[in-house]
């Protein structure tokens, strides 16, 4: 009787930092990991302003108007560069380790997750990392996902719960996992 091969199994000792680079030193890291617990995720800070310094003040591009009235989680802001007049909802997650380019008009609402990274899962699991860019007029609505490399086109809206793994033509509704398009956004 033959027996049945066994898939293979990554050693993840071996993994690497594949193409990611820190641009910033493990002092700025910490330093940066301490401020985000205290000002940025912190519920009890409930001022925007007050998120918006300290997010410029670690080398973010945060244009006017942009609200940041509740906690959320910034890996590296020296990786997030956003246009006018942008609103982050509740418990929002930009794990940039690549840069995360937001346009104007922009939002991003309560329980989204943006990961601008992954592993190489069929040979080494070494991190892989590529940007995305999200152009002005996008509404990502509650939980989506928006994985690494993708480009949500102007004015597209995401529905509750969609998983992002391919880039996004402008105007359109779009949903679920995978994210499919479902109808033009706005009448003709």
């Amino acid at each position: 009787m033959d027996r049945p091969v066994e898939p293979l199994v990554i050693d993840l000792s071996q993994a690497g930092k594949g193409n990611y680079v820190a641009k910033r030193g493990l002092p700025v890291q910490v330093l940066w990991f301490l401020i985000e617990a205290c000002v940025i995720n912190n519920k009890l800070n409930p001022s925007s302003a007050l998120r918006v310094a300290a997010l410029r003040l670690f080398g973010a591009k945060i244009g006017k108007g942009c609200r940041f009235p509740h906690p959320l989680r910034v890996k590296a802001p020296w990786n997030l560069d956003v246009g006018d007049h942008c609103w982050f909802g509740v418990d929002l997650w930009l794990y940039n380790q690549a840069p995360i380019r937001i346009g104007s008009h922009v939002c991003l609402s309560q329980g989204t997750f943006l990961t601008t990274g992954s592993h190489d899962a069929s040979t080494t699991m070494d991190l892989r990392v590529e940007p995305i860019i999200i152009e002005d007029g996008v509404w990502i609505t509650s939980k989506c996902v928006v994985q690494m490399g993708v480009r949500i086109g102007r004015s597209a809206l995401v529905t509750p719960l969609s998983v992002v793994h391919r880039s996004l033509a402008p105007g359109g509704v779009y949903g679920g996992n995978p994210c499919r398009f479902i109808r033009p956004r706005f009448p003709s």
